[in-house]
């Protein structure tokens, strides 16, 4: 699979933030701070809706496969989905668990963390230090011909 291009993985980040954020916060709670997404609103309906949010779910791994993310990244985005599904099939608690873990979140965010990475220019390779390698040579010269000094003269 050939390296994607920066501009195609920064098109698929903006395209999983998009989604994350309807899955997992495009919902304001009156009153609170709280937010919801579709993916909540859709776990509400018993064993279908859980079912449908893995699935939306398995949309952010595709994205993240495509992206050229590595076997790692993706067991850790498979390991936040499972959690996430198993958590909603708990009966009422599930429900709010969906609306709090935000799985899509955490694996859009590991995906930019990824890419981020992976687009990060390289520093420059620092020269090899070799005044503070002659400068420690003479120090330490000097100790150890001052200690064979006093040592002889004991």
């Amino acid at each position: 699979m050939k390296k994607p291009t920066e501009a195609r993985q920064r098109a698929i980040l903006q395209r999983l933030e998009k989604f994350s954020r309807f899955t997992d916060s495009s919902i304001r709670i009156p009153f609170t701070g709280v937010t919801i997404g579709a993916d909540a609103v859709i776990g509400l309906l018993p064993g279908i809706g859980d079912l449908a949010g893995l699935v939306l779910a398995g949309y952010v791994l595709i994205e993240a496969h495509r992206a050229g993310a590595g076997t790692a990244l993706k067991l850790r985005m498979l390991r936040n989905i499972g959690i996430d599904f198993l958590g909603g099939l708990l009966p009422v608690v599930g429900d709010a668990f969906d609306a709090v873990y935000k799985a899509n979140t955490r694996n859009t965010r590991l995906l930019k963390y990824y890419l981020e990475a992976q687009l990060a220019p390289e520093p420059p390779r620092q020269p090899f230090p070799w005044m503070t390698l002659v400068g420690l040579t003479i120090l330490f010269a000097l100790i150890t011909s001052a200690l064979a000094l006093f040592f002889d003269g004991i």
